[in-house]
This record gives C-alpha cells, sequence and structure tokens, in this order.
C-alpha cells in the first residue's frame, strides 16, 4: 500500500506542478518538528564542546601561570645579577659601556671575483668612513672597510680568506680567532686545543682585543667540531649570524679604541 502511494505521488508531483507547491508548503509547516528533533543533538554537542573549551581554557591557564612564576623567578635572578654587576662596577672603578656611533650604508655594487669576498657601499671619506672600520647588519658582523674613496668604500667580508677577528665564547669567555674560509658564511676557528670546552651551538662574540672591532658583537655559531687522533688541535667551523650573501642595508660603527693609523688592504685581524 505504501509503495503504491508513493508511487501515485511522484506520478502527480511529475505532471501536476500544484502538487510540487503544496510539498514545498508542507516542508515549511513541519519544520518547526525538525529543529524540535534536532534540538537534543544540538544541546549535547553544545554542552560537550563547552566543556572541551573550559578544560583547554584550564589548562592554558594552569600553564600561563606556571610560566608566570617561572619567569617571576627568572626576573627576580636577574634582578640580583643586575645589582652585583653594579656593585662589581663600583668595586672595579669600570666605566660604564657607551654607545658606539654609527654610519647607515647601503650595498651598491660587489665583486665579481669567486675567490675574493668584497662589496661596496655608499657611504665613503666625506661620511666619515675610515680603513678598518668595523660593519654589522642586523643580525652581526659583516667585516671591516679595506679601502675609502670620498663617496664610497670596499668592505672586506669575514668569510674572505684575508680575513680573522679575534671571537670569545659567550658561554665561558674562551678567546679564539675565527678565520675566513673562502666559503660564503663559513668561518674556521684556529689553533683550538683538543682540550677547549667548545661545544656545536656556541655563540661567538667580538672579543674587543686590539681595538678594531667592539666588544660584545655577535660573529658566528659553531656549527661543527671534529678532531683526528693524534692531532694537537681540532677543527672547528662556525656559521656567520650576518647575512654576508643577502644583507643590503649595513650600519658602519665609528669605533676606535685608540687612534690607530690608517692601514693598508692586507692580512686584517683585530690590532694587526
Amino acid at each position: 500500500m505504501a509503495l503504491l502511494l508513493g508511487a501515485v505521488l511522484m506520478t502527480a508531483e511529475y505532471r501536476f506542478s500544484e502538487v510540487a507547491y503544496a510539498r514545498s508548503w508542507m516542508a515549511l509547516l513541519v519544520t518547526p518538528l525538525q529543529w524540535a528533533a534536532d534540538a537534543p543533538g544540538r544541546t549535547w554537542g553544545w554542552a560537550v564542546d563547552s566543556l572541551a573549551n573550559r578544560n583547554l581554557l584550564l589548562e592554558e591557564n594552569r600553564e600561563l601561570k606556571s610560566q608566570a612564576l617561572v619567569l617571576a623567578e627568572r626576573s627576580q635572578t636577574m634582578s640580583a645579577v643586575v645589582a652585583e654587576n653594579v656593585r662589581l662596577r663600583e668595586l672595579l672603578n669600570a666605566t660604564e659601556r657607551t654607545e658606539v656611533p654609527y654610519l647607515t650604508g647601503e650595498l651598491i655594487g660587489v665583486n665579481y671575483d669567486p675567490f675574493s669576498h668584497q662589496v661596496i657601499i655608499n657611504q665613503g671619506r666625506q661620511d666619515g668612513a675610515f680603513i678598518g672600520m668595523p660593519v654589522v647588519d642586523a643580525s652581526g658582523v659583516m667585516g671591516q672597510l679595506i679601502s675609502v674613496s670620498p663617496y664610497t668604500s670596499r668592505l672586506l667580508l669575514i668569510s674572505d680568506t684575508n680575513h680573522a677577528i679575534p671571537v670569545q665564547v659567550n658561554r665561558n669567555g674562551l678567546r679564539f680567532v675565527a678565520q675566513g674560509t673562502g666559503q660564503v658564511n663559513l668561518l674556521r676557528l684556529d689553533h683550538v686545543p683538543e682540550t677547549a670546552d667548545l661545544r656545536e651551538g656556541d655563540l661567538l662574540m667580538t672579543s674587543g682585543l686590539g681595538g678594531r672591532f667592539p666588544f660584545g658583537y655577535p660573529v658566528a655559531r659553531v656549527s661543527s667540531i671534529s678532531h683526528q687522533r693524534g692531532e694537537p688541535f681540532m677543527d672547528v667551523e662556525a656559521h656567520s649570524l650576518a647575512q654576508l650573501d643577502r644583507s643590503r642595508y649595513v650600519l658602519l660603527l665609528d669605533y676606535q679604541q685608540s687612534s690607530p693609523e690608517q692601514q693598508a688592504p692586507g692580512k686584517l685581524e683585530e690590532g694587526n
């Protein structure tokens, strides 16, 4: 009987448009019933979501409180360290570190010799640039000026084989010399004893020795350490933090610890 009634209704809807119109009105009438039937499921879903969101918020709240407690403890420790540092400075009669004056510059040319890592910047003698002037980008030390004209200067990058810079390990203060390798962004530490406390990931900073680079600027991060049996020194490589092959804008640091003579290009090291 139900099959016969269904066949009759389908045939009527196919032949008479009034049946489709009546069906749409009937669907409108049963819509509240559909909503009412769906209400329990919607309510249950809303309750489950609310409970899950509440648990998530509670968990996040606990985690944030824990982080706030840790940060508060570190802040207290940092305050103590700062106060101790001030007392030590006063005890040693040390002077406060002053901000290094600088010039802003932009790269305007590169050296096409694949064996020479040099670039040209748009600051020259008329702007206050001088030979040996250290140059940094937003991430770290890039190198130093080796020649200066009235309006432009030539910058020797720290990755050049003719460049070396004294550095110290930020973690423990060990001092070494970082030598350019001729490969972009790659440096080598010379004469590192096999007993040296050096680890991959150690941050290398300028040591300030020699008066060429100011103290405390990031230079590179140790990337690999290897040692061959029987050799007195380790092979240590580090990747420069400055984007030597990408940076366009630089800072020229107007830093001279003493009044060094203007040096000619050559094998460049701090204090050389």
